[in-house]
């Protein structure tokens, strides 16, 4: 039978797994919805290619870095109170 803190680490692992998986499908999608945004809807009504296209997919990949960040941030939080963060040099010695 498994231990309570066994279950606590196998759970912490699947939802880091969750929120890596998440944070790629965010960087992808966002780009694309960016390109997409700008390539076949402004760039073709405004007649104006290539501009719409590269400044909305610069948005795109800015929007997925911005939540990349935000998760990254969340998760050193997450991880500082918990305790298990970075620890003091002198307790390393």
């Amino acid at each position: 039978m498994q231990q309570p803190a066994e279950k606590k680490q196998k759970s912490d692992v699947f939802r880091l797994m969750g929120v890596a998986s998440t944070v790629g499908i965010n960087m992808v999608v966002s780009t694309f919805v960016g390109f997409a945004l700008g390539y076949w809807v402004l760039d073709r009504y405004f007649n104006s290619y290539p501009w719409f296209t590269l400044i909305l997919t610069a948005l795109g990949i800015i929007a997925g870095f911005r939540y990349l960040f935000r998760i990254a941030k969340r998760a050193n939080k997450d991880e500082d109170s918990s305790g298990q963060g970075i620890q003091d040099s002198s307790e390393n010695n």
